[in-house]
């Protein structure tokens, strides 16, 4: 299929292009290279570019002419998006809007959405099923129920297919460990204990030791990036018009903070030293998937289905790539 990536040189947006194209299929990248890594991706598939740009959007899509385009672009840092609202709500609701119409003008109606978790703020039930009271609590999952909102609009009314995936934690990195996770700044748990392995910080700083689960640390599912780029490319074979599919996607089980940290002792050999800080407000305890739609109605399942496995492959890249893409 031609394929459209939007972001597709950030962290799960290239692992799924490079999937995409171990699968056959024709592929497009548009990115703005802001939080993205041109070195994560083929040159020949790279248009650097903003969705913004209408202009220059409506030119790509009139040559490339992709059946169906996956959207990754956005902003995705929950912090941030508490101290910089109105930048979340533009680069990940306008700028969406913005590609929709670029889609609607061209004649594309397939899109496969990376949306979130955070999408149901601090969860009424364990594990998370779909149908669960999406409650955000903070901009970044808020901007990104306004576009489920929106996309669900646009197949009623204009006869979409629409797959919607709301990741858990997104972790781990390609299995030659030729690409991984590069952010700046980081945020992720698995990265931050992985550097200070490698001695790149001087402490990972431990946000609650007193939380209600089995050690007093927050509980989370994470589920390995080449994992969530295979459901994309399942998803997006199942695409029918005037209909959305949503679905959840983890590992469906969760580890404390205290557990990735062991892993990553265990994992690279090295002590991680540990500062014990107060909680961090809205924090909830134990965030954990219920992939059981996705796994009965596609089939999909988690190859890599233990903590060890994904820290591994994270560990892979951070120790050979310690400036990331710079290095």
């Amino acid at each position: 299929m031609q394929v459209l990536v939007t972001g597709g040189a950030g962290y799960v947006g290239s692992h799924t292009t490079r999937y995409l194209l171990q699968q056959g299929h024709r592929v497009c990248v548009y990115d703005n290279l802001s939080r993205g890594h041109a070195q994560a991706v083929p040159p020949d598939v790279l248009v650097v570019g903003d969705l913004a740009d209408t202009p220059t959007l409506d030119a790509l899509l009139a040559r490339f002419r992709p059946e169906v385009v996956m959207h990754f672009a956005a902003k995705a840092y929950v912090g941030e998006s508490v101290q910089q609202p109105a930048e979340y709500y533009q680069t990940n609701l306008v700028c969406t809007l913005n590609l929709l119409e670029a889609m609607r003008r061209a004649g594309v109606h397939r899109l496969v959405f990376s949306s979130t978790c955070a999408t149901y703020g601090i969860p009424e039930q364990l594990p998370i099923t779909e149908d669960c009271p999406q409650q955000p609590i903070n901009p970044y999952g808020r901007s990104k129920l306004a576009v489920e909102w929106i996309l669900r609009d646009y197949a009623a009314s204009y006869g979409w297919g629409v797959a919607i995936l709301r990741y858990f934690n997104a972790a781990g990195a390609a299995a030659d460990g030729t690409i991984g996770e590069a952010h700046d700044p980081e945020t992720h748990l698995i990265p931050l204990v992985i550097q200070q392995a490698l001695g790149q910080r001087p402490v990972v700083e431990l946000f609650g030791t007193d939380y209600p689960t089995p050690d007093g640390t927050c509980v989370r599912d994470y589920v390995h990036v080449e994992d969530l780029a295979s459901a994309h490319a399942l998803a997006m074979l199942h695409l029918e018009s005037g209909r959305v599919l949503a679905y959840n996607l983890g590992m469906g089980k969760g580890y404390s903070v205290r557990e990735v940290i062991q892993a990553v002792e265990s994992v690279s050999g090295c002590s991680v030293a540990v500062r014990e800080c107060k909680r961090r407000p809205g924090d909830p305890p134990v965030l954990v998937a219920s992939c059981e739609r996705i796994t009965r109605e596609l089939g999909w399942r988690p190859r890599y289905n233990d903590l060890q496995a994904v820290v591994s492959s994270a560990w892979r890249w951070h120790s050979t790539h310690p400036k990331g893409y710079r290095s």
